[in-house]
């Protein structure tokens, strides 16, 4: 059975965020054909979709390789990101669905629940899920690509340190969501904005790692 290119590139980007492939590293299709236990087709149209999306350069006389972003390359995307977000909470307050917003309370109530035991890791996925369900309430298919993009992109950039605030955060959440409920567009946008603002001070930029050539197999 052939594997999906979306499979591969799935598996490859989220080595490549996770730091299993490092940024400078070479890829051979041979070599993920090997660690992916699939064929190179795949492989080669996974390549062309990561190098679109700009983790994957090509460099002359070397090939494929982990792309090296630069600290104004990771800036950019913390913007890009406070610009995107309340264009989606304000597009999710004309077009969410009931179906939505009952995810969304939901997971407000579970954030504001748990951030008061200060359980970190159970906070981080929701608040992950949280901006996913956010950006698919917009309705906009290319908007919820590009958050998504971001979001695999500065993960891969940047290390998040603890809010010093959860409960803070989340009831910014929870506002948005009022907002949204609300069908208020303009709030949303506003609420969203000072929110990912507020956000961006969490994030510290990831000290590359050395870059390891895994042209010979798996690691």
């Amino acid at each position: 059975m052939r594997i999906p290119a979306h499979s591969v590139c799935t598996a490859i980007r989220d080595d490549i965020v996770s730091g299993v492939l490092p940024r400078g590293s070479r890829l051979t299709e041979e070599a993920l054909a090997r660690r992916y236990g699939v064929s190179r087709v795949p492989v080669r149209e996974a390549l062309r979709t990561l190098q679109a999306e700009g983790f994957v350069t090509t460099r002359r006389h070397a090939g494929a390789c982990v792309a090296e972003p630069t600290a104004q390359e990771a800036a950019d995307l913390l913007e890009m990101r406070t610009l995107l977000e309340p264009l989606g909470a304000a597009r999710a307050a004309v077009r969410r669905t009931e179906a939505h917003l009952k995810v969304l309370r939901g997971l407000v109530r579970l954030g504001q629940e748990r951030a008061g035991r200060a359980e970190g890791e159970d906070l981080s996925a929701l608040t992950g899920w949280f901006h996913e369900t956010l950006a698919q309430a917009s309705g906009s298919p290319g908007l919820i690509t590009l958050l998504t993009q971001l979001k695999h992109k500065i993960a891969w950039m940047y290390v998040v340190e603890r809010s010093a605030g959860p409960a803070e955060a989340w009831a910014e959440h929870g506002a948005i969501v009022d907002a949204v409920t609300r069908r208020d567009a303009d709030r949303a946008r506003t609420l969203t904005a000072r929110h990912a603002e507020r956000a961006v001070a969490a994030h510290r930029m990831r000290i590359p790692q050395q870059a390891v050539n895994v042209a010979g197999g798996r690691n």
